[in-house]
Parts: structure tokens; sequence; C-alpha cells
């Protein structure tokens, strides 16, 4: 072989190798960094991952919010219609958090069954909901939205 093209040819070899390692590296850090969306009913069927940072959202179920009156931890259910899952939040909860408003939390699903979340969302108006909120409800109710549900923008 001539070693011109010898050359040539360890040159393009050395940045093949360089790009696939680029790319192995990026897929590798977007996988660790994605947070998947589920649903009450899924979770509730084990199809969540346990000890995984995945995003949970439905409506705040009236009557669960309880309140530990020593610190800032808040237990709550948050539903779709059709199941339920027991949230764990310790922190400050967004103003516009309240029974039977729509929320997305991120966290982990822990052994006992708990959501344990570090971060709670709340809905920003009266009129709108998260797309993956209103998608789940609309899922869970048999494509019948809910008496009195608006557009999602």
């Amino acid at each position: 072989m001539h070693p011109t093209r010898k050359k040539r040819l360890t040159i393009v070899l050395f940045l093949v190798a360089g790009i696939a390692i680029a790319v192995g590296l990026t897929t590798y850090a977007l996988r660790q960094n994605i947070n998947l969306f589920y649903d009450p009913t899924q979770i509730s069927a084990g199809e969540a991952p346990a000890d995984v940072r995945i995003r949970a959202g439905g409506m705040v179920e009236e009557g669960s919010v309880l309140r530990d009156p020593d610190s800032l931890k808040v237990e709550f259910r948050v539903t779709d219609f059709n199941a339920s899952v027991p949230v764990e939040y310790t922190g400050i909860l967004p103003d516009l958090f309240a029974e039977g408003q729509g929320v997305v939390a991120m966290g982990r699903l822990d052994s006992r069954g708990y959501f344990v979340a570090d971060q709670v969302l709340a809905k920003h108006d009266e009129n709108y909901m998260p797309p993956e909120v209103a998608d789940a409800l609309k899922k869970a109710s048999g494509g019948q939205g809910k008496a009195g549900e608006s557009e999602v923008y």
C-alpha cells in the first residue's frame, strides 16, 4: 500500500472511532437523564420501574392531602379516576397545589409502593392541563373527557 493511502486510511479510521465513541457517550448520557411519564393506572399495574426517576401525574384526590405539622412533609394521592397512587413529598408545594387539581410529580417509586417525589408541579391556570395528564385522564375514562374538562392548550 502506498504510504499516502496508508496515512489517509489511518486518519479516516481514527475519525470513525472518535465519532463512534462520541455517539456512544451521548446516547449513554441521554439514557441516564430521561424522565418517562406514567399515569396512576400504569404505576398500580406495576409497569413503572422502581428506584428510577420518572414522572407521575393526574389529579390530587379529594381528601387525601395529609400534612405533617412539624415538618414540610406532605402525603397525598394522585388519581386518574381509575387508580390512585400515594405520593410522599418533603418541601414547599406550589401555590396552585390543591385537591382536585392536576399535578405532575417527579421522583422515584419506592419498595413500599409510594411515589417519593422530589419535585411537584401544579397546573398554572384553570384552563391548562399538562398534555400527559390530559391524555392519561382521557385514556382512563375510556376516551370520554370528564364533565366540565377543558381543552388542552
